[in-house]
């Protein structure tokens, strides 16, 4: 998402909170619970040059979420209650799920999650506890804030290709942009072999970030030992599933949970797709997990949780904490639910 749809976004948050439309439209829009996703948790601020800013929160809005969804009256609960909180209805409740295993959230965000007593979800992915996946997203960031100009030559499929100038914080930030939306377009294989040219010539690794911001196993299991934390599958590879034949994601989703449970010595019951759009994750990988036997898995298509979702377990929304909007405003509105009337075009179930 470019920074401009994230100012149209702030736009319609603080419309949202001046008509007060987030009070009046609550009954209608706010479901029985609401799935929150986070990813990073750092103190630092984000600096000039920060396309996946977007994947970042401080500690100190953290505590402000679990302020917020307390006034509000949500009971913060772990995914294992999921199911019967939606059979049963009863006051409105929140999970709290964070993923791909980032060392942060550990170091930055359960100090403040133990402070209010909350439960929490971390959903792994086995290759970024080896140390050895790949987490594209930060590799083309790195190797772009390394470059003064990007190029991706054409192919088969896009016989354009790019050329773009990265010499400052905004050039680098465009030309992040363009390849990112280039990339994710095609194949998968075709962005990582892409990313992982652009990160040879910026004299980067491929793969060395998983290591660097990911907690490995021995991490992992001290970690898990906390009554508090839930450890939920984020796949092997973190691949966009639905890009994939039934076979390899099939395989993934398994697999990934079976190597956690392995080497935590404890079962896995919920899992996130990755990525978690409808480019990634629908009817073909909801079956898969519901036929392996997790209780739950999350997406990334946005929403809070309705009586009906307690049908389509494997299919349940989440809606994105963004470091873009890190404000009053923007809470408010997602934990009313209002601004997921027009997102969702009035639906509350999105599962196929």
């Amino acid at each position: 998402m470019t920074a401009s749809r994230h100012r149209l976004l702030a736009a319609g948050f603080r419309a949202i909170a001046a008509t007060g439309a987030d009070r009046w439209l609550r009954p209608l829009a706010r479901g029985a619970g609401v799935i929150l996703t986070f990813h990073h948790v750092r103190p630092e601020p984000p600096g000039a040059y920060a396309p996946n800013r977007l994947l970042t929160i401080t500690p100190d809005f953290l505590d402000r979420v679990l302020v917020r969804l307390e006034a509000e009256g949500f009971a913060i609960v772990g995914l294992d209650a999921v199911p019967e909180r939606l059979a049963a209805g009863g006051g409105p409740f929140a999970v709290l799920t964070f993923d791909d295993g980032y060392r942060d959230t550990r170091d930055h965000a359960a100090p403040v999650l133990a402070r209010h007593g909350a439960p929490w979800t971390l959903f792994v992915t086995s290759d970024f506890a080896d140390g050895r996946g790949r987490l594209w997203w930060i590799e083309l960031e790195r190797a772009i804030a390394r470059l003064d100009r990007v190029r991706l030559a054409g192919d088969d499929r896009d016989a354009t290709g790019l050329d773009l100038p990265a010499r400052n914080a905004d050039e680098k930030t465009a030309a992040f942009e363009a390849v990112y939306r280039r990339l994710r377009a095609g194949p998968e294989d075709r962005l990582l072999d892409r990313i992982a040219a652009l990160c040879a010539e910026a004299g980067i690794a491929a793969g060395s970030a998983a290591g660097d911001l990911c907690l490995s196993w021995p991490e992992l299991s001290r970690l898990s030992e906390d009554p508090a934390v839930t450890v939920g599958a984020h796949t092997v590879s973190h691949p966009m599933l639905a890009k994939h034949p039934e076979r390899r994601a099939a395989f993934e989703i398994g697999e990934g949970r079976d190597r956690i449970a392995a080497r935590l010595g404890r079962p896995v019951r919920h899992l996130s797709y990755p990525v978690g759009d409808r480019t990634s994750a629908g009817g073909r990988e909801f079956a898969i997990a519901r036929d392996l036997g997790f209780a739950t898995a999350v997406t990334t298509r946005p929403g809070h949780l309705f009586a009906g979702h307690a049908r389509h377990l494997h299919a349940l929304p989440r809606v994105s904490v963004n470091g873009w909007h890190q404000n009053e405003a923007a809470l408010q509105a997602l934990l009313s639910g209002v601004p997921f009337l027009a997102w969702n075009r009035g639906r509350r179930l999105d599962v196929t």
